[in-house]
């Protein structure tokens, strides 16, 4: 029997990894119709087979789109910003070209006032002074410049708005859409937790 598909394949296959299965017709005595011959049986196996080729056929057409995307990009910042090399080109695919987003993300601790300047956060790990942040929660958002980053504290500028415990202080609070290849803009996240007696 043929090596079946059976799940994703990887991207870097050398020769073509489906492999087709020879089907064969019963064999009837044109007399008597009796079945001299049986033909290729058909099994979940071989439909199986069929779905997961077509769909990893998909892919690898979705992936060469992305690459030819990136391609098309680059070659258009190019004829724009010579000697770029794409640089700049980000086409929303998961697949990033040089540029990454700056995913720096924390919580504040306790709740603060309009007006306040200093926030104590879960983590400083990733901010910088004189970068700007956008803090927000189910209720405001902002954005402030960072003026001083401490062991357990950043400093901004003074607040326009007042902010709940946990709320958020992101470097970019986008939420990147690959299928779609959009831009979207992110939540103040909400989580539930369930408490489990252990015996």
């Amino acid at each position: 029997m043929n090596k079946l598909m059976n799940g994703e394949i990887p991207f870097n296959f050398k020769k073509n990894p489906y492999e087709r299965t020879q089907w064969h017709d019963d064999v009837t005595d044109p007399v008597t119709a009796e079945i001299i011959d049986d033909g290729t049986p058909f099994m979940s196996e071989f439909a199986n087979n069929f779905e997961w080729g077509i769909y990893n056929a998909f892919r690898f057409l979705i992936e060469i789109h992305r690459q030819q995307e990136r391609m098309r990009v680059q070659l258009e910042l190019d004829g724009r910003v010579p000697g770029n090399s794409g640089t700049f080109a980000d086409v929303l695919d998961g697949s990033s070209n040089k540029i990454t987003l700056d995913r720096a993300l924390t919580d504040i601790i306790e709740a603060v006032i309009k007006g306040e300047t200093t926030l104590k956060v879960a983590s400083v790990d990733g901010f910088t002074p004189f970068t700007q942040v956008t803090i927000f929660d189910d209720v405001a958002h902002e954005d402030v410049v960072i003026t001083e980053v401490g062991k357990d504290f950043i400093k901004v500028q003074a607040l326009k708005n007042a902010y709940k415990k946990a709320a958020k202080v992101a470097r970019s609070n986008v939420q990147i859409d690959t299928v779609n290849a959009e831009m979207g803009i992110g939540d103040w996240q909400t989580y539930k937790v369930e408490l489990v007696e252990v015996v």
